[in-house]
């Protein structure tokens, strides 16, 4: 997430390739294409240090497709709106919700010029559902319920995604109100999704964070895990709580669970 003016229809005008970027990063390390050379030379400079983050983004990707499988699958969640949606990869939210409810809707909210391009070229919805994309920052709550209002019906329930991106909210009192606002505009029988990287689990990881931080790059703050549980205040959480990405609902065929220091939950609105 970055500049909030980014004007749509524009977006290739707008890229710095001088900058690294975390979206364009992050999809390095999923190994994805959608990066440039100044992306590859910034992570692999965190590999270096920490080769861990290469796991992490893997296991909050799948961590998101179990949270959408359990959602669409076994509660019924037929609208998904996903803020900080990152770059288009495989099992993106509403492939993984469309194949088992093609009639499923979903808005994905960005204003990284690039994930917009990319969102608008890839990210073809089923004949039954709708997909649409919001440029907008996490910091406008407001005017994204408002631009989502066009595609969703906020009277039905409706499940926030807020994927590694409230990291990128320095105060955490304002990424509170935040997730606060966006919450309070939904029904019950709604959900909250959210998953960022913890603070107080592995110091290497915190050490290559706060020198990425520190780099010029747009930073990203890790949170200790009652920090990150404290989002779901108010709210239903499902089991097996906030845990390490891996120990949320593992598949049957998975390695055995790591705890990570990448936390998230799932959670219900009464």
């Amino acid at each position: 997430m970055t500049d909030p003016a980014t004007a749509p229809g524009s977006p290739q005008q707008k890229i710095d390739t001088a900058v690294p970027h975390s979206a364009r990063i992050w999809n390095y390390w999923l190994g994805g294409k959608d990066n440039y050379p100044v992306d590859e030379e910034a992570g692999d400079a965190y590999t270096g240090v920490f080769p861990g983050i290469v796991t992490i983004a893997r296991s909050s990707r799948a961590f998101l497709r179990r949270n959408i499988t359990y959602l669409a699958g076994e509660q019924g969640i037929r609208q998904f709106l996903d803020i900080g949606t990152g770059l288009p990869t495989a099992d993106n939210t509403h492939q993984v919700a469309q194949r088992i409810a093609p009639e499923s809707r979903i808005v994905y909210v960005d204003n990284d010029p690039m994930v917009l391009a990319h969102a608008r070229a890839l990210l073809y919805s089923t004949p039954e559902g709708a997909t649409a994309y919001v440029d907008a920052n996490v910091l406008e709550p407001e005017r994204i319920l408002k631009a989502a209002s066009d595609t969703l019906d906020f009277s039905r329930p409706t499940a926030l995604i807020l994927s590694n991106i409230l990291g990128h909210i320095a105060d955490y009192d304002e990424a509170r109100s935040v997730v606060d606002r966006l919450m309070a505009a939904l029904p019950s029988g709604s959900y909250l999704s959210v998953n960022d990287g913890s603070r107080g689990i592995d110091p290497e990881f915190e050490r290559a964070q706060d020198g990425y931080n520190s780099s010029g790059a747009v930073p990203y703050n890790l949170r200790t895990v009652e920090e990150i549980t404290s989002f779901f205040d108010g709210l239903e959480l499902v089991e097996p709580g906030v845990v390490s990405v891996q120990q949320w609902r593992p598949d049957e065929d998975a390695p055995e669970a790591q705890v990570i220091a990448e936390h998230g939950g799932l959670a219900r609105k009464p």
